[in-house]
Parts: C-alpha cells; sequence; structure tokens
C-alpha cells in the first residue's frame, strides 16, 4: 500500500484496534490464475498470530487458496474533504480514510479449530446480554450447517496501516474541516472528525 509518511500508522496497538473494530473484511487471493476477492468477517486471534474466517463452500475463491499469500483490508471510516472548507481557494478536493492491511499465507481449517473460530465470532457480535449462544443450538443442526462452510486461518506476517487525516495541511486548516465535518449527521463524517481531532491533540 502506497502510504506517505505523514499517514503512516506506527502504533501497533492502533492497528490491532481497527482490525477489531472494523472486522468485516475485504479478502483479495488468486482464483484460476485472476484476482478474486470476497467480503467476509475476520478476526484475529488473542496471540495476534492469526485471522480466522470462513467462506460459503458455493464460493470457489476457497478451491485453490490454501497456501497462498493473501492481503486482507480492513475498511475504516472515510469521506469526502471540500476545498471550499478551507481559508483558500487554491486547493482540490480530496478523501480522507483509515485502512489497515494484513498480508499472510492461508490454511484451511476443519473441525474443532473451526468450530471454536465460529464461536469466538459469534460472541464478538451478539450483544452480551444475547439469549443466543452458538454452542447452546442442536449439534446436528449445526454440524450441518457446518458442512456449507469452510474454514480457514491466515497467518499475520505484516501488518501496515494508512490514515489520511489532513496531516500535511496545517494546523488551522486541519481544525477548519473537523468543524465542518462535525455538522454532518452521517457517521463516517464524524468518525473521521473524532480521528483528525485526537491526532491534532496528540500533535501538541
Amino acid at each position: 500500500m502506497y502510504i506517505p509518511s505523514h499517514f503512516y500508522i506506527e502504533d501497533e496497538e492502533t492497528l490491532y484496534e481497527m482490525i477489531d473494530e472494523y472486522g468485516f473484511a475485504t479478502l483479495l487471493s488468486q482464483h484460476e490464475g485472476e484476482p478474486t476477492a470476497s467480503h467476509i468477517p475476520l478476526m484475529m486471534d488473542k496471540e495476534r498470530e492469526h485471522l480466522y474466517g470462513h467462506f460459503a463452500r458455493a464460493n470457489p475463491q476457497w478451491k485453490d487458496i490454501n497456501k497462498q499469500r493473501v492481503l486482507a483490508i480492513f475498511h475504516g471510516p472515510h469521506c469526502y474533504i471540500s476545498p471550499s472548507w478551507y481559508e483558500t481557494n487554491r486547493a482540490v478536493p480530496t478523501w480522507n480514510y483509515i485502512t489497515t492491511h494484513v498480508y499472510g499465507h492461508v490454511e484451511l481449517i476443519e473441525g474443532k479449530e473451526l468450530k471454536d473460530s465460529l464461536n469466538e465470532l459469534v460472541l464478538k457480535y451478539e450483544n452480551s446480554d444475547s439469549s443466543y449462544q452458538l454452542d447452546e443450538v442442536d449439534s446436528k443442526y449445526i454440524a450441518g450447517q457446518t458442512t456449507g462452510v469452510v474454514g480457514f486461518k491466515i497467518k499475520v506476517e505484516k501488518i501496515e496501516g494508512k490514515a489520511k487525516l489532513s496531516q500535511n495541511h496545517p494546523r488551522e486548516r486541519q481544525k477548519l474541516v473537523i468543524q465542518e465535518l462535525e455538522k454532518s449527521d452521517h457517521e463516517n463524517e464524524q468518525k473521521i472528525a473524532s480521528y483528525m481531532k485526537k491526532n491534532l491533540d496528540a500533535d501538541v
């Protein structure tokens, strides 16, 4: 990923937080000699060594993915930045965003390792007071459903992150952008404004 020095995320904990918060990822690999992608939830294990996920068995991407080096992209918030918000008209539009890329080799999994990864996924996204527990569902039903998926893990070999938050502009201009973003009712704009404020505070 092209990352100018202004936008490089150096803090490792920030990268893991982004993966945890924006876990619905794009997984890119090669299938029959062509680039292919699936949009699927991925989860980092507690030791931060692997990403776990699963394909629908009908999705052909899994058929030749074993042992491939792949790229998982975790998309954070993003939004348009208008030059009309600046103190000058000598400017052009841009886009602010945050993203994290994870690279590694794939290994297909099954049995207990697959079942555990599915259970961890449910536990993450179900509300804490939810009555739904995967391990309480009829075992024969779960076994039948599990045959319809193919599990995998990605050995984490490289992580890089980019936070393009107008850091290449003067502080006063960044504040003007934040003021405009905070006027929006859209979640992406609000989140980008929040990240920009944190970044400004960190530079003080």
